[in-house]
């Protein structure tokens, strides 16, 4: 097979080479993909690394654990899969986009705004391709699209989770904690602020803000719930305001619901899964620029 030149052009199908920054839940299902199926889409597990090395012994063979992250440029990748924390991403994207294209997979790291432009800026300066996956948020390219052309006012996303599947920060926690009975708004404004207090739990949006970029994580508006009757269901509600005057009314408006089954306390939802895999594949080389995917 063929390595693919700039923008992802070649006669033969590639073998990429793959590193899987995380070894929690997705991470797993990530490396177990690649091992069962890999080999057909063209993707080469190369490094797993995880924050606890003792999670991967007996699961990963030895010589796949990479025990240093600064040694990951060793192992030569075509692509970096980050599966852990926006914490990676703010130490290493820069780094790994000078070497490799990268998937973000905690992109609430760029509700920080010099780690946001210096990861631009290495995708430009190296011709790396820096993914966003769209995860959990349905309609992102359509978000894009709208962005694009300068047609997107508003942009709302409404995330709700039983109180035992989040993981917060600071006072939304301590909140959180007192959800018992009730469905509680926890918070409501700019993802911005809300990135650095629930970075586990509000990547979808992050992604949003990321495909509205014409807005931005000041002005997406992000409301995060607390529902004790919600039972094994992550909700994500998206509201999209286009043109028109809606004062009136008669503005261009679009919204969605989307309920994915969840094991009971989890993060992610069951459906997030086989979204994430559909990024990986499309992850095929797009030149020096953001890719929503």
């Amino acid at each position: 097979m063929e390595r693919l030149g700039p923008g992802g052009r070649a006669g033969k199908q590639m073998t990429r080479r793959v590193g899987i920054v995380g070894y929690g839940s997705l991470g797993q299902y990530l490396v177990d993909m690649i091992v069962q199926a890999g080999a057909e889409q063209g993707l080469q597990l190369v490094f797993v690394w995880n924050r606890s090395q003792e999670k991967m012994r007996g699961r990963v063979p030895e010589e796949l654990q990479l025990k240093d992250l600064n040694t990951f440029g060793d192992r030569k990748s075509d692509l970096i899969l980050e599966v852990s924390h926006p914490q990676i991403t703010k130490e290493f994207g820069e780094r790994f986009l000078r070497n490799a294209d990268f998937m973000a997979g905690s992109p609430t790291a760029f509700a920080d705004p010099e780690t946001d432009r210096r990861c631009r800026r290495a995708s430009a300066q190296h011709g790396h391709t820096l993914y966003i996956p769209s995860g959990a948020l349905w309609g992102a390219s359509d978000i894009q699209k709208m962005a694009d052309r300068g047609t997107l006012k508003g942009l709302k996303v409404t995330m709700t989770k039983a109180p035992r599947c989040f993981r917060l920060e600071g006072g939304l926690a301590e909140l959180n904690e007192t959800v018992t009975e009730r469905r509680t708004v926890l918070y409501e404004g700019s993802v911005r602020s809300l990135c650095p207090l629930a970075p586990n739990n509000v990547n979808t949006m992050a992604a949003a803000a990321m495909a509205a970029h014409s807005l931005g994580f000041d002005q997406v508006q992000g409301c995060l719930v607390s529902d004790p009757q919600l039972g094994a269901w992550h909700v994500v509600d998206i509201e999209v305001t286009g043109p028109g005057d809606e004062t009136s009314g008669r503005a261009f408006t679009v919204k969605s619901s989307r309920r994915n089954p969840s094991p009971p306390g989890a993060v992610t939802g069951e459906a997030t899964y086989s979204a994430f895999w559909s990024s990986v594949l499309s992850c095929t080389g797009h030149g020096g620029r953001v890719f929503l995917c």
